[in-house]
């Protein structure tokens, strides 16, 4: 395994920000962590890669136990953080040759790799830009490329597309994919798997989520609920409706009446309506009438394929 974490625990006074967390991720994996603010993503981030120590439980990176043989773990790790980290008064080639010359990386290597890695980020024409005047989508980029120049086993993103624009966020998860989908290094004893960099990434974004083999989802300091982006839509098989009427104000208050009924979420000009496993046909059975009754108008009611969304949103409401 890439990742290895048992029974992680870390406290901050009475708040358990992490709390008996497990996780492991092979090689060639992406991995997402989602959950509302203040669920401990970030905090997992950090006692994965050694930034915190844990109270209790152990963390193995590429086999090295990240509190007795932390640089050992580290060498494996690439980290990019939620904000920009790098030095505004430092070029773009600067920057990266500062983290290889750091992580012990010489002239006649740093060069050449960081040269590879600004083509592939798309920031070559760049190089001797001062990262300071980079816009928030370069800066990203170039934060993957000083986390690359030192050929990571593993990449930990802490929610890296954060404020930048959905064309920027698209570039950069084609660079992610690309990443995991390659052979790191040509290495005949290691499989094309075993050899691929392994991505641990925490997004606020469903649509990013669903890009991942597999998605944990974090609530108070623990992982709740994990599997494929399918097995957790399956969650909710059956439970989601489709209402389209006007005024949405007043059937969203009405739909929330009906029994059955558990959640209405508005998603822009129509409601997702969560209701309890085998109630979707009674409630589509009572809410027009109560509509027609109200003098409200229903335009459709209709069964949906659930959405990461709804998941989360159910995960979430379970929480509080």
């Amino acid at each position: 395994m890439s990742i290895e974490a048992l029974h992680l625990r870390k406290t901050f006074g009475h708040l358990a920000a992490v709390d008996d967390l497990s996780l492991t991720i092979p090689p060639g994996e992406i991995y997402g962590l989602v959950g509302a603010d203040g669920a401990g993503k970030t905090t997992t981030m950090r006692l994965l890669c050694g930034a915190l120590k844990a109270d209790s439980g152990e963390t193995r990176v590429c086999g090295f136990d990240v509190a007795r043989q932390t640089e050992k773990a580290r060498e494996q790790i690439g980290y990019l953080s939620q904000r920009f980290s790098l030095y505004e008064d430092l070029t773009v080639l600067e920057n990266i040759r500062f983290f290889a010359e750091v992580r012990g990386l010489k002239p006649d290597e740093w060069y050449p790799r960081s040269m590879e890695i600004l083509e592939f980020v798309g920031l070559a024409d760049f190089k001797d830009r001062f990262a300071g005047q980079l816009s928030g989508g370069m800066k990203q980029k170039l934060g993957l490329a000083s986390a690359l120049v030192t050929r990571p086993k593993v990449l930990l993103l802490d929610e890296p597309t954060t404020g930048v624009d959905p064309v920027t966020r698209q570039d950069f998860w084609q660079l992610i994919i690309r990443l995991v989908s390659q052979p790191r290094l040509p290495n005949p004893e290691l499989s094309n798997i075993e050899s691929r960099v392994s991505v641990l990434i925490s997004t606020p974004y469903m649509d990013e989520a669903a890009r991942c083999h597999r998605v944990g989802f974090m609530r108070q300091g623990q992982l709740v609920a994990e599997g494929t982006p399918g097995e957790l839509r399956s969650l909710l098989d059956g439970q989601i409706l489709e209402l389209r009427g006007s005024p949405l104000t007043e059937i969203r208050h009405l739909a929330a009446d009906v029994e059955g009924v558990e959640n209405v979420q508005a998603f822009g000009d129509r409601l997702h309506l969560r209701v309890m496993q085998g109630q979707a046909g009674a409630v589509g059975q009572s809410l027009p009438e109560r509509i027609q009754a109200a003098g409200g108008t229903l335009v459709s009611l209709r069964p949906l394929p659930p959405t990461l969304e709804d998941v989360f949103i159910m995960l979430s409401a379970e929480g509080r």
